[in-house]
């Protein structure tokens, strides 16, 4: 199994710092590559460049009320939320088709991808 991520491309998990403006205020974040290539993707799909995506996330998570004290585990989570849901088909592999075309109140009918694992899943796998 750990195969599978140790012979990964080493770029992935170097971290890269980019600077953006918010709202006129001048932020850093540093993530690892891998989070940069997966957000950027994201952005891409709707048209937008990657300080323009993460502004409008940043802009629609304060209007939902959520508490930003760590915008990067934020951004991270986005990531690999958007990842999660490619997986699960509920956003279309195609890059081509935008995320703001797709049905969100229908992909999250109730539905909560943040709850556990049932043990017996993650117990099937060898080490």
């Amino acid at each position: 199994m750990c195969k599978l991520f140790i012979n990964a491309d080493p770029q992935l998990w170097v971290s890269k710092t980019h600077s953006l403006r918010i709202d006129g205020m001048v932020t850093s974040v540093r993530m690892e590559n891998a989070f940069w290539h997966v957000l950027a993707e994201l952005a891409e799909r709707d048209g937008m460049n990657l300080p323009q995506m993460i502004t409008r996330l940043y802009h629609e998570s304060i209007d939902a009320g959520h508490d930003l004290g760590n915008f990067t585990s934020f951004l991270r989570v986005c990531a690999l939320r958007y990842l999660e849901l490619q997986l699960s088909g509920d956003v279309p592999r195609d890059t081509r088709v935008p995320i703001a075309s797709l049905d969100t109140d229908r992909i999250l009918g109730g539905r909560h991808r943040s709850e556990p694992v049932p043990p017996d899943l993650v117990n099937k796998s060898t080490h």
